[in-house]
């Protein structure tokens, strides 16, 4: 599909990679990997034409779509959010128009024996399939479909797109370039603004897409659900594994170690050869076998070993001092945004070394409560903060913050105290700006360089309380695992607001889950929280009636009662017994609601079918009328009634074995 045959691109003297080929195959799902500064967004933007590289030729069919997610984008304040989205469909618009003209030309035209007229008709014909094909009859059940599995809700359709943070209008840009349904996608840290939940709605996206992914993303769990093949960018080499990223790390440690071998086989018989020629190089009689060693030596080429580990980010955090037993306490918080409650009644506690994460949808107040907690805006109820606690605070922007006119040796000065100031290069070194790099002014730092070197900055002063919101943003992978380990060794409490499943495995205890104006507190690790949402068949985050990992029924904490006893189903008192009566009244009051609205569904649907073919017969009866068989605006909306029955029929089919299975449990 895409022919990409030795690119070259410098930047400096050193090439930022050379000799670059591969072939971008249909349903190829590949990854794009490499360490921060390789290259991989430069190769995405050359490849959808927006960058031009210094030699070598990308090749790309004519009729081959290119859809491109960047990093960053300049987005459109100006329209709603689905007028925004509708603008994937401008080429169906177009198409619409085209249609109709010809329709009103066929409709006027009286001379219907003439060759102008059949080429005519054969003409919209031909159109008009394509433009079925194209998905356009349903093509806004798509955008409400996309809309709503990328986070979205439904009344925020038609909200201006101003009043989104950023993250949300990137949302908006992935579901226009999804919806476009291009040949080949290529998306940038598509990830990096999205939940849980929408991460996994993209993976099974891009699983039954018909398109060829390129995908750059730094979620390891995320980039082996959804790759094939991996393409390495590695000492200015593009390396292709044909296999998915889990299979590749495994590969990459065998091909390193083949490479390490060879290496040291090839210095050694380098050393040989300096030692004959140092040893025989003035003696007549063996000039020749020393000339000969000397061409030799000259002819080889040296073994180059990828860049694994190479360069590795060790972070040890200081020592701190012992802070209080209880180090975050929440009681009734709540916090507002004019009319709008981001969450009420938060009732926590966070204790001395525990390491916990935030989860929850985008705008459901995980970065808000940070905020609280920093005191950075107001909010009623009581929050404490410990004795003696020392706060290490890394926002989302704290990237952005950072002086770009500095060098990077500079910004860690002016922040540096005591004894640190004397081990800057070394902190920096372990950090991969050793050397020159350290003189690199802070604008032409990439992503994941800003994100790093604004980690250094936490890491200078010695803290006992962590609040990290999204550290693993723009990250590389071998710098989150070493950030995880410094995370997992660090004595003192953790906080940690992140969507990144495999970042979080196996370094939290407890989550505490941010939905519905809500938060729950939910013992075990992330997948326990991600398995007791499927075994409890739940599609939105904060729902009260959570099955454990073990399998048996968690009651709700006094948080989740609260909303319960608002809707009179929980009496006052919060023993076990009153608590699992009130459980199992709430959840058979959802249970017959789910009915009811299971059984509307059947008959909304049933209706529409009776109409539908109420109409078909209708179509059929003008149809058999002689002067109307060429009326094409009857065969068009008779081929699209029948193609909606159908989809209905199916519709109402799924609906009723649902129901079914409702009134049945």
């Amino acid at each position: 599909m895409i022919s990409v045959e030795s690119l070259k691109v410098e930047f400096g003297v050193k090439p930022l990679f050379a000799d670059a080929s591969f072939v971008i195959n249909d349903r190829d799902r590949i990854a794009l990997v490499g360490k921060n500064g390789a290259g991989k967004s430069t190769m995405l933007k050359i490849l959808c034409g927006q960058q031009k590289p210094t030699s070598g030729t990308v090749s790309v069919p004519n009729d081959c779509r290119i859809g491109y997610l960047p990093q960053v984008m300049i987005l459109q304040d100006n329209t709603t959010v689905r007028e925004e989205a509708q603008k994937a469909f401008a080429d169906i618009t177009r198409m619409k128009e085209r249609l109709d003209k010809m329709n009103q030309q066929l409709a006027e035209r009286t001379d219907y024996e003439s060759e102008s007229y059949l080429a005519l008709i054969e003409k919209y014909t031909t159109e008009h399939e394509r433009y079925l094909m194209m998905g356009a009859e349903s093509r806004e059940a798509e955008l409400e479909r996309t809309l709503i599995g990328l986070g979205f809700l439904r009344s925020d359709f038609d909200r201006p797109t101003s009043e989104f943070s950023g993250g949300w209008r990137m949302r908006i840009e992935l579901a226009k370039i999804l919806l476009q349904k291009p040949d080949v996608l290529l998306l940038d840290e598509p990830t990096n603004h999205l939940d849980i939940e929408s991460i996994q709605w993209l993976e099974q996206f891009l699983a039954q897409s018909a398109s060829a992914v390129v995908l750059v993303s730094h979620d390891r769990a995320f980039i082996n659900n959804v790759s094939n093949r991996t393409l390495e960018i590695s000492c200015g080499r593009i390396i292709d594994y044909k296999v998915k990223y889990n299979e590749y790390v495994v590969l990459r440690q065998e091909r390193r170690e083949q490479q390490l071998r060879a290496y040291e086989n090839q210095q050694k018989e380098m050393a040989d050869m300096r030692a004959f020629i140092e040893r025989f190089r003035y003696q007549a009689t063996k000039a020749v076998q020393v000339q000969q060693k000397i061409k030799q030596l000259e002819k080889i080429v040296p073994i180059e070993i990828d860049e694994v580990d190479n360069s590795a980010m060790h972070l040890k955090f200081p020592p701190c001092l012992r802070s209080g037993d209880y180090p975050i306490i929440c009681d009734e918080v709540r916090k507002d945004y004019g009319a709008h409650t981001v969450f009420d009644h938060v009732t926590l506690t966070i204790k001395r070394g525990e390491k916990v994460a935030f989860v929850g949808k985008n705008g459901e107040g995980k970065s808000t409560l940070v905020k609280c907690i920093m005191g950075e805006i107001p909010f009623t109820g009581e929050l404490k903060v410990g004795h003696n606690i020392q706060i290490g605070y890394f926002a989302q922007n704290q990237a952005q913050l950072l002086d770009e006119n500095l060098t990077v040796f500079q910004t860690i000065d002016n922040v540096a105290k005591g004894e640190v100031r004397l081990r800057i290069n070394d902190i920096l070194g372990a950090f991969m700006f050793g050397g020159e790099e350290s003189d690199k002014k802070v604008k032409v730092l990439s992503g994941g360089e800003r994100s790093r070197l604004a980690m250094i900055r936490l890491l200078l002063e010695p803290v006992n309380l962590l609040i990290l919101d999204e550290p693993t943003n723009h990250l590389d992978m071998p710098s989150k695992d070493v950030l995880k380990e410094a995370i997992r060794a660090f004595e003192g409490t953790a906080i940690i607001v992140s969507h990144d499943r495999e970042f979080l495995d196996g370094l939290v205890t407890k989550v505490f889950e941010f939905g519905g104006g809500r938060v729950r507190e939910h013992i075990g690790g992330i997948y326990d929280f991600l398995q007791a949402k499927k075994i409890s068949e739940l599609s939105e985050l904060g729902k009260a009636d959570v099955v454990s990992p073990q399998g048996k029924q968690s009651f709700p904490s006094e948080k989740t009662s609260f909303s319960l006893r608002e809707n009179n189903v929980i009496p006052e008192g919060n023993n076990q017994e009153t608590l699992s009566k009130a459980l199992s009244y709430a959840e058979h009051k959802e249970q017959q609601k789910r009915i009811k609205r299971g059984e509307k569904a059947v008959k909304e649907s049933e209706a529409k079918i009776e109409k539908m073919e109420n109409r078909l017969k209708e179509l059929d009866e003008l149809l058999m009328i002689p002067e109307n068989a060429s009326d094409m605006t009857l065969v068009t909306e008779y081929t699209s009634t029948k193609r909606s029955l159908d989809e209905e029929v199916e519709r109402w089919e799924k609906l009723s074995e649902e129901l079914e299975k409702l009134i049945n449990e």
